[in-house]
C-alpha cells in the first residue's frame, strides 16, 4: 500500500467515528473490526487518542475489547491499562462484549479485570463508592469471571452485611433516619450519591435536597436535572439557587461532557434562565477543545426535507464560532444562498439568526460558493451539512474550480456532514476531481458533534493523523506486560 493510500485510509477511519449509536455496541463493532484489520498500527494509537479526545462511551468500550483480544502484544498491554480507567458498568459491558461478540476472553483480559477489582478493593473509600454506583456491574464481574471477592467486598455486595465503616452501612442508616435533619446530616457527612439517596428516602424535603446538592458534582446535577425537577427542586428558591450555582460551576469543570448540558436543557422543562445557563456550559466546554485558525465556511442545506440540517447547522455554527480565530462564513442554501450572521457566538444568537429560515425548494450546493467567490471570501476548508442531493446549478464541484481560480487560492478541503439517506453524489464527484474530501454521517446523536472539533482545528486532517500516530501506547504499570516499551 502506498503512503498516500495509507493516509487516505487513516482519514477514513478517523472520520467514521461520528457514526455513534449509544448503547448499541454491535452496531459499531463492524466498523472497529474493519479499522483493526485494515490498519492495526493506527488503530492502537487511535484508541489512545479517542480516550483523551472522544466523547462517546460505546467507542471507548469497543476499543478496549478489541485491544484486549488483539493478536498484538502492544495492543493487549494498552487495552489492559485503558480498561483500568473505566467505571465498573463500562468494564462489565466490555467483558460481555468480548464474550458475546468476540467469542473469547483471553487470560490477559481476565487478568486486567482481576487487577481492576483488586485495585478497588485495596482502597476502601473508592471501593465503597464504586459499589454504591455500580453494585450490579461489580457483582456481575465477580460472578461471570469466577473471581473470589475480598471479605469486605463479599459483605457489601453479596452478603448484604456491610461493615460499619462502609458507605453501604451508612446508606442503611440513612433509610432509618427519622427526621429530614438527620437524613441531611448523613448525606453531608458521608457524601452519599444522589441516585442512592433518593432510593433510600421516601420524601425529599428542601433540607434533604440542599444536602444532596451539596454532595453532587456539576456533572451529576446536569445528569439528574430531570429527577431534581420532578422532585420539586427547581420550584424551591433556595434549592434552585444551588442548582444554578452547580450549573455555573460546570463551565470550568473538566469532567463535564460538552453536549450533555444542552441535551439536558431540551429534555427537562427548565426555565429560560436555566436553559441559557446550560447552553453556556456547552459553549464553555467546547471552547476548551481547540481553536480554528483556518478560514472556514459552513454551508447548511435548507432545501426540501432538510429541517434537520437547519437544526444541526445552528448547533454547529454556535460550536465553531465560539472557537474560531479565523473568519467563519455561514450560509444556508436551497437554490439560492442565504448569508447567515449572528450577533454573537452563542447558541441563542445563532438560533435567532436561523429563526426565519424554512426548509424548501430545489438544491444548489454550489450557490453559496458562488456568493463567496463574488464577495471574495477566502477559506481553506468548507463544511457542508447536506444529504448530497444537488439538482440545480451552479453545481458545487464545478463552482469549486471557479472559486479557486477566481480567488487565486488552493482548492479548499471539503468536509461533508451527511444527513438522512445521503446519496453519495457530492463525495463521488469531488473524489473524481481529486479534491480532498472527508465525510461524516450524522445519525441524530448530538453528543457526537464535538467530534467535529479536532477535524476543523488542526491545520489539516493529515496533521491530526500524524498527531495521533505520535501518541505512545500505554504499557502495563505492573511490569508484567508483553513488551518493554510503547
Amino acid at each position: 500500500m502506498t503512503q498516500t493510500n495509507e493516509q487516505d485510509l487513516r482519514l477514513q477511519i478517523l472520520d467514521s467515528l461520528l457514526t455513534t449509536p449509544h448503547r448499541a455496541l454491535e452496531q459499531v463493532a463492524a466498523l472497529h473490526e474493519s479499522m483493526l484489520a485494515r490498519d492495526p498500527l493506527f488503530y492502537g494509537h487511535l484508541a489512545v487518542w479517542y480516550f483523551a479526545e472522544g466523547h462517546v462511551r460505546d467507542h471507548k468500550e469497543v476499543f478496549v475489547a478489541n485491544l484486549l483480544t488483539s493478536d498484538l502484544a502492544a495492543h493487549r498491554d494498552a487495552g489492559f491499562e485503558l480498561l483500568q480507567r473505566l467505571p465498573p458498568y463500562q468494564v462489565a459491558r466490555v467483558v460481555d462484549f468480548m464474550k458475546r461478540a468476540k467469542k473469547k476472553m483471553p487470560r490477559s483480559a481476565r487478568t486486567a479485570v482481576v487487577r481492576y477489582l483488586r485495585h478497588r478493593e485495596g482502597a476502601k473509600r473508592r471501593f465503597d463508592r464504586a459499589a454504591l454506583r455500580g453494585r450490579k456491574a461489580l457483582k456481575h464481574l465477580y460472578a461471570t469471571l469466577h473471581v473470589k471477592p475480598s471479605e469486605r467486598a463479599n459483605r457489601i455486595l453479596f452478603a448484604d452485611d456491610p461493615p460499619e465503616d462502609s458507605l453501604a452501612f451508612q446508606v442503611k442508616q440513612l433509610a432509618k433516619a427519622a427526621t429530614p435533619e438527620a437524613q441531611a446530616e448523613a448525606i453531608v457527612t458521608h457524601r452519599i450519591p444522589f441516585p442512592v439517596a433518593i432510593g433510600a428516602i421516601r420524601t425529599l424535603t428542601p433540607v434533604v435536597l440542599v444536602a444532596l446538592l451539596d454532595a453532587m458534582t456539576p456533572q451529576e446535577v446536569i445528569n439528574h436535572l430531570g429527577a431534581l425537577e420532578r422532585r420539586g427542586a427547581l420550584a424551591h428558591p433556595e434549592v434552585k439557587a444551588m442548582v444554578d450555582a452547580k450549573i455555573a460551576a460546570a463551565k470550568s469543570d473538566g469532567r463535564v461532557s460538552a453536549y450533555k448540558a444542552k441535551v439536558a436543557a431540551k429534555a427537562v422543562g427548565v426555565d429560560a434562565a436555566t436553559a441559557a445557563a446550560l447552553t453556556e456550559v456547552t459553549e464553555a466546554q467546547v471552547k476548551k477543545s481547540g481553536r480554528i485558525r483556518r478560514p472556514t465556511a459552513l454551508l447548511v442545506d435548507k432545501s426540501a426535507s432538510m429541517e434537520k440540517a437547519l437544526e444541526v447547522g445552528k448547533q454547529i455554527a454556535a460550536m465553531l464560532s465560539g472557537i474560531a480565530e479565523a473568519p467563519l462564513y455561514v450560509y444556508a442554501f436551497d437554490k439560492v444562498p442565504y448569508f447567515v450572521q449572528s450577533a454573537d457566538a452563542s447558541l441563542a444568537g445563532w438560533e435567532a439568526a436561523f429563526r426565519h429560515l424554512r426548509a424548501g425548494g430545489t438544491t444548489s450546493i454550489g450557490a453559496p460558493l458562488a456568493a463567496m467567490r463574488r464577495r471574495e471570501q477566502r477559506v481553506e476548508q468548507i463544511l457542508v451539512v447536506t444529504d448530497e442531493q444537488e439538482n440545480a446549478a451552479p453545481y458545487f464541484p464545478q463552482e469549486l474550480d471557479r472559486y479557486a481560480e477566481a480567488l487565486e487560492t488552493p482548492v479548499p478541503e471539503v468536509l461533508i456532514l451527511k444527513l438522512g439517506q445521503a446519496s453519495g453524489y457530492l463525495e463521488k464527484a469531488l473524489r473524481a476531481k481529486k479534491v480532498t474530501v472527508e465525510t461524516l454521517s450524522f445519525t441524530g446523536d448530538y453528543y457526537a458533534l464535538p467530534n467535529l472539533v479536532p477535524l476543523v482545528t488542526r491545520p489539516s486532517r493529515l496533521d491530526l493523523v500524524m498527531e495521533i500516530l505520535e501518541l505512545p501506547l500505554p504499557t502495563r504499570r505492573d511490569g508484567k506486560g508483553s513488551r518493554k516499551a510503547a
